[in-house]
């Protein structure tokens, strides 16, 4: 089995971020940059299956070279060789356009990525990476079973969660608890040096937006403490000031 595993690189959660050139771009000094969370989970799965059902695990990332310890990182975790292409990641649209060409030259049984990436949560790369392959697409999958060409998956719908069947060739959006996250070994990140990476350039397409600006969120503000024994305050202050009830 050939499984490709998308991977995004992103601001670690508890970075603090800024912006610069007037709120344009992202502002990239100190920041620590990790694999996406939900690709992790991605990831995980993809080896399990692998080790259980025999095969080859490829990871994909569309982005620069400071990228890269991330890439290999996914490769001590346990991929087999990774894919980057050297473009900066500008929309939803273009990454998934990037995916899709590669996975079209390597005809992969199963391509997994997580269910959004957290730095601009779209949530839509692997339905527009299916739709561009002609093959089916699911997310958010939280379970995840190969048998032949049969794939048996859970994943969260609207109230309640739905288990079905699909064929492969599949693109599903990944999230815990489909695995858990993999932690490389000594003997995984000494071995990753030397797993194959190839840098190719992405294929040249129409670009269809550009960022405006930036901003982040409003600041908290203050909390006001009330006695254990003023419930009557509190409720007066949900209705006059919160205006929540």
């Amino acid at each position: 089995m050939k499984i490709l595993v998308c991977i995004t690189n992103v601001p670690d959660t508890t970075a603090k971020i800024t912006f610069t050139d007037n709120n344009t771009k992202l502002n990239k000094a100190g920041v620590q940059f990790i694999i996406g969370p939900y690709d992790d989970y991605a990831l995980a799965r993809a080896v399990e299956l692998k080790e259980k059902l025999g095969g080859s695990v490829t990871v994909l990332h569309v982005g620069g070279a400071d990228a890269e310890p991330q890439i290999r990182k996914a490769l001590a975790i346990g991929a087999d060789d990774a894919i980057r292409v050297n473009a900066e990641p500008v929309d939803s649209y273009f990454v998934a356009s990037q995916i899709a060409y590669v996975a079209g030259q390597n005809n992969y049984d199963l391509i997994l990525m997580g269910r959004e990436s957290i730095d601009f949560n779209s949530g839509v790369v692997h339905g527009l990476v299916g739709e561009m392959l002609g093959i089916p697409s699911y997310s958010p999958v939280m379970k995840l079973e190969i048998e032949g060409t049969t794939a048996t998956l859970a994943r969260e719908i609207d109230g309640g969660k739905e288990t079905l069947s699909a064929t492969l060739p599949l693109v599903l959006g990944c999230q815990e608890p489909i695995s858990e996250w993999k932690i490389p070994n000594m003997r995984g990140i000494m071995t990753a040096r030397t797993k194959p990476l190839l840098v190719v350039e992405p294929v040249a397409m129409e670009e269809f937006t550009a960022p405006g600006n930036y901003s982040l969120p409003a600041p908290k503000g203050a909390c006001k403490m009330i006695p254990a024994d003023q419930a009557e305050m509190l409720i007066k202050l949900l209705r006059t000031e919160a205006k929540v009830i």
